[in-house]
């Protein structure tokens, strides 16, 4: 397989912003330039923050949580709630379970379709449900 140049992936970066309706500033498209070189992987805003300091994308923290609030709105990253102040952010969008390691505070993917529900609770008149997200939680047994 060969390697995306980095004029290709500035090109593909902005169509991807453009598909979801997002202005392509130069720093969403640095920082989609980050997320869309890395492959699939699950990241927390300081990672990628600490990406775009290496990459020297000249973004601060504060513009790396908007950008991945405003690319999550749209639905180009799923947001993944482990407790209060620890996010992670999916580059790949589909409705899928996930494991987290308590040991490392790591994430990754679990089988898809091995998660299966017999029923959820009927949504609260007016609402429907918008996902369900599956964090299974791990640890090293003793």
């Amino acid at each position: 397989m060969s390697e995306v140049s980095p004029v290709m992936q500035t090109e593909c970066s902005a169509a991807w912003l453009a598909r979801a309706g997002l202005r392509p500033t130069r720093q969403r498209r640095a920082l989609a330039d980050l997320l869309l070189g890395g492959g699939h992987r699950h990241l927390t805003a300081e990672a990628l923050h600490g990406e775009a300091l290496e990459a020297d994308a000249g973004v601060s923290l504060a513009t790396v949580y908007n950008t991945l609030k405003a690319f999550t709105s749209v639905g180009l990253l799923r947001e993944i709630v482990i407790e209060p102040g620890r996010v992670y952010y999916d580059t790949r969008s589909d409705d899928h379970p996930h494991f987290y390691h308590e040991d490392d505070g790591t994430i990754a993917d679990a089988p898809v379709g091995s998660v299966a529900f017999a029923s959820l609770p009927d949504a609260p008149e007016g609402m429907e449900i918008a996902s369900v997200d599956v964090v299974v939680r791990l640890r090293k047994s003793h």
